[in-house]
């Protein structure tokens, strides 16, 4: 257990961060995930931009590697493109 104050602070802040990292990277995974079972165009066309910003988000905050943004953010438009097609 800490003694230091500040690593008392430590501690707390560390829990706080990693409970927020945890909520967004669940929250942009749920979002990919539904957005890539979606067959509509239209509604797959309109929620495209939030899952590309959610993906951009987590890359910027280092929770996922640019590349690995880079590849979520393709296989966004593939589906997407996929979805035109039909």
């Amino acid at each position: 257990m800490a003694h230091h104050k500040s690593a008392k602070k430590r501690i707390r802040q560390t829990v706080k961060k990693r409970l927020e990292n945890r909520y967004y990277g669940k929250t942009t995974r749920n979002a990919l995930r539904k957005f890539l079972a979606s067959t509509d165009k239209a509604e797959s066309e309109k929620t495209m931009p939030s899952v590309v910003a959610m993906i951009d988000k987590l890359a910027k905050r280092s929770q996922i590697h640019k590349n690995k943004a880079g590849h979520l953010k393709s296989e966004v438009m593939l589906h997407l493109n996929a979805l035109k097609a039909k």
